[in-house]
C-alpha cells in the first residue's frame, strides 16, 4: 500500500498520507507501539522523520526536563536550604545536560555558596 502511495502523483505530499495512515493504524491497533506499526508498514526509519514522531519526541523531552528540574530543585533545597529565586531561575534555565551534571555535583554541596560557585563555573553567562 505504501509503495502505491509513493508512486502516485497526488495533489499533496505522500508524507501527509503516510502520517494519516500511521495515525489510523495507531488507533486501530492500540496494543501495538508506534515502532511496531512502523515496522509493519515498512517505515521503521522514516517514522522518525514524521511530524507526529518529532512532536511526540519534543513533548517527551520537555516533560523529562521539567521533571528533572523539579527533582534537582527539591534535592538542592534539602541539601543546602531554601534557594533564592535568582538561583532557582538559573537552574531552570540550564539545558538538560548541565542539569544532569548539577544533579551529580549537588551531592558534594553543603552550602548555597557551593551551588553558586558551581553555577558560576559551569554557566558563566548567567
Amino acid at each position: 500500500m505504501l509503495a502505491q502511495v509513493e508512486q502516485q502523483s497526488l495533489p499533496f505530499p505522500s508524507s501527509t498520507i503516510i502520517e494519516l495512515l500511521e495515525t489510523t493504524m495507531v488507533y486501530k491497533f492500540p496494543l501495538l507501539s508506534r515502532q511496531e506499526i512502523a515496522e509493519m508498514l515498512g517505515l521503521a526509519e522514516s517514522i522518525k522523520e514524521t511530524r507526529v514522531y518529532q512532536e511526540g519526541l519534543e513533548t517527551g523531552l520537555e516533560q523529562l526536563l521539567g521533571r528533572e528540574q523539579t527533582l534537582v530543585l527539591k534535592l538542592l533545597s534539602r541539601k543546602v536550604g531554601q534557594l533564592p529565586p535568582k538561583l532557582e531561575s538559573q537552574i531552570q534555565a540550564l539545558p538538560l545536560e548541565e542539569l544532569e551534571e548539577l544533579a551529580e555535583a549537588l551531592l558534594d554541596f553543603s552550602t548555597l555558596d557551593d551551588l553558586s560557585a558551581w553555577l558560576h563555573k559551569n554557566n558563566p553567562g548567567q
